[in-house]
């Protein structure tokens, strides 16, 4: 097995200029984690120039916004963003939207470090996830989160997705 070496990462706030790679990246982890949970025909009209568009202004929207995207040789690789909490009912002032990792990336720490960088340690915070996600629960449980309870049924591009909330 050799030597462990380290994985040169680089996480910084999202640009404009990322906005195709982003499109791209976010194409490709929406994949890799919805398949299973929404049909295929739904997965493959995903366009990675459409997903593009929602980033191409994403970070003008305002310093309580904060959002990170993860590069390994200058490629993006993931990307992560908190914010205001958009829940009426919210258990928290700020809600983590999302930590989104390619796969062949996942279990290197590259999570943990986008998850630091749009999250104050030990902050009130809560999220939702797919229900069935495999894995995704042991993440935020190893960060004080736990599974309170609560489901919401959200449409999901043109589907629907059940989604479980943690909070701490």
């Amino acid at each position: 097995m050799g030597t462990d070496t380290q994985l040169d990462v680089l996480v910084r706030p999202i640009r404009d200029v990322d906005a195709a790679d982003m499109g791209r990246v976010h194409a490709k982890v929406w994949h890799e984690t919805y398949d299973g949970m929404i049909s295929s025909a739904t997965l493959e009209a995903i366009s990675p120039k459409r997903l593009a568009d929602l980033w191409s202004n994403y970070a003008d929207r305002g310093e309580e916004h904060r959002h990170a995207a993860a590069l390994v040789d200058g490629e993006i690789v993931g990307f992560a963003a908190s914010g205001p909490a958009r829940d009426d009912d919210a258990p928290a002032p700020r809600e983590l939207y999302f930590v989104y990792l390619l796969d062949s990336w996942h279990r290197k720490g590259i999570g943990r470090l986008l998850f630091d960088a749009v999250v104050d340690d030990g902050e009130p915070l809560y999220g939702w996830i797919a229900e069935n996600y495999p894995g995704g629960t042991g993440f935020y449980l190893k960060r004080g989160f736990e599974i309170d309870g609560a489901k919401r049924t959200e449409p999901f591009l043109g589907e629907t997705l059940t989604e479980i909330r943690f909070s701490r």
